[in-house]
């Protein structure tokens, strides 16, 4: 803001100065005026002149540009009825409603990225079995990352098997040490009660562990040789590039706190890149917005309403028949960037694996929320073991997209699925969404 007093204080100089009739003692003035104007804008501190001109020490401003990430702008989104049974359509009772712009992961997470969290876990569990821990001028512990770990050190042996739990004397990582605690802020009570004299109730926090259940490969498959997939999946090199499986709605949402506090842990405010928001789940309005990929009432994120193209090739990694899982290329999941893009740039919105969202599944949903930015939240209640006393309802979170193992129903971009959220499945995944702070990435 003091950029623009400053320019309207210069257009009122050069007026002057035209009508100074070339008097050089005017002229002198009002460049000591223009340089005092300047020094004032550029100073550390702000100096009162007995003007309305805002703050004038402020970061600035340029947006930000999350690596992995695309734009998505505000727009409108008319939600309702699929190529569904009638029965059914209660579920999907047609509405508009408008959608605020918002980052979104070209991809679903992939397995690289997922062990990215996983080795920080990792790395935190030694720092602090190893004392790396310093207290700064609050009391408040934190890890010294400075100091290197020690591989040698007896502590470092206790994330392995150990002893008879150790298999044909391998050394595997004993994966129930990877705890990690996340946070979040209770806003729709924060909002509600109106009682700031103790914050503490609406912060809220989770201990979840965040090791891929690999497991899930043979679990979700009765009579089925998938044990291939459970050793190698999550670890191997030839699976880097894809989605992430076997994690549940709390382990997603626990990576994206911790996104959020890598991302924080380097922005740089001078160059623009000061971020309150929060990495998060997209809703599930965002994610069927973005699917559809600018196109009005496309079915699915390709814009047509087949699953093939001219050509009889299929668009997406899905079962188009019975027994016939690969026909599309992939006979399980297939690299995150496989197929086109949609038109926001945003791949595999169809197929591959279904992703979590941060919404609670409810089959009447779409009859009470807001037309704006529509979501439906819901945070279980656990006693003090963390175990869910509410009804089990209650835990059903929205998954969409369809995949690997879905016919084409589930593709399409108003399908609506759910699971609960301490379920993991070989064939659900997640991104990430960021909202856009401003009115347009354009106007930057």
């Amino acid at each position: 803001m003091h950029y623009i007093y400053i320019a309207k204080q210069f257009k009122s100089l050069n007026l002057k100065l035209e009508n100074s009739g070339g008097n050089m003692k005017k002229v002198s003035k009002f460049l000591l005026l223009l340089v005092a104007l300047v020094a004032i804008a550029t100073s550390c501190g702000q100096q009162e002149n007995g003007q309305l001109i805002g703050v004038l020490d402020r970061p600035t401003w340029k947006g930000i540009n999350p690596y992995g990430m695309v734009y998505i702008p505000s727009g409108t989104l008319h939600i309702g009825p699929s190529d569904q049974d009638v029965n059914s359509s209660y579920t999907q009772r047609a509405k508009s409603i408008s959608i605020q712009g918002f980052y979104m992961d070209d991809t679903e997470i992939t397995n690289n990225e997922y062990r990215q969290f996983v080795n920080w876990v990792v790395d935190s569990l030694l720092h602090t079995w190893q004392d790396h821990v310093l207290q700064n001028q609050e009391g408040e512990d934190y890890i010294d990352w400075g100091q290197e770990n020690s591989w040698e050190d007896e502590t470092a042996q206790d994330l392995f098997y150990q002893g008879d739990e150790k298999f044909a004397g391998k050394k595997e990582l004993d994966v129930r040490n990877l705890e990690y605690t996340y946070q979040w802020y209770d806003w729709q009570r924060a909002a509600h009660d109106r009682d700031m004299s103790n914050r503490t109730k609406y912060i809220k926090e989770d201990v979840v562990n965040i090791y891929p259940d690999t497991l899930c490969w043979i679990r979700d498959f009765a009579y089925s040789y998938n044990e291939p997939m459970t050793r190698n999946y999550f670890w191997h090199p030839a699976f880097d590039d894809y989605p992430v499986v076997g994690v549940n709605w709390r382990m997603a949402q626990g990576f994206t706190y911790w996104r959020t506090n890598l991302w924080n842990a380097y922005v740089v405010p001078e160059k623009g890149e000061v971020n309150s928001e929060d990495f998060r789940l997209p809703t599930e309005h965002e994610w069927e917005y973005a699917a559809r990929g600018g196109h009005a009432l496309a079915p699915f994120p390709w814009g047509g309403y087949y699953t093939r193209n001219a050509k009889g090739c299929l668009l997406a990694n899905f079962k188009p028949g019975r027994g016939n899982y690969p026909e599309d290329g992939g006979l399980y999941t297939v690299k995150a960037d496989a197929y086109y893009p949609n038109d926001y740039g945003l791949y595999n919105m169809a197929g591959n694996v279904s992703e979590w969202t941060s919404s609670a599944y409810d089959e009447n949903a779409y009859s009470f929320v807001h037309d704006l930015n529509s979501d439906l939240r819901y945070d279980v209640t656990r006693d003090e073991n963390g175990n869910i006393i509410d009804d089990l309802a209650q835990t059903r979170k929205v998954i969409r997209g369809g995949s690997w193992k879905d016919i084409s129903y589930f593709l399409q971009t108003g399908s609506r699925h759910w699971e609960y959220q301490d379920t993991t499945k070989c064939y659900v995944g997640f991104r990430c969404a960021l909202t856009f702070l401003g009115r347009s990435i354009n106007d930057f």
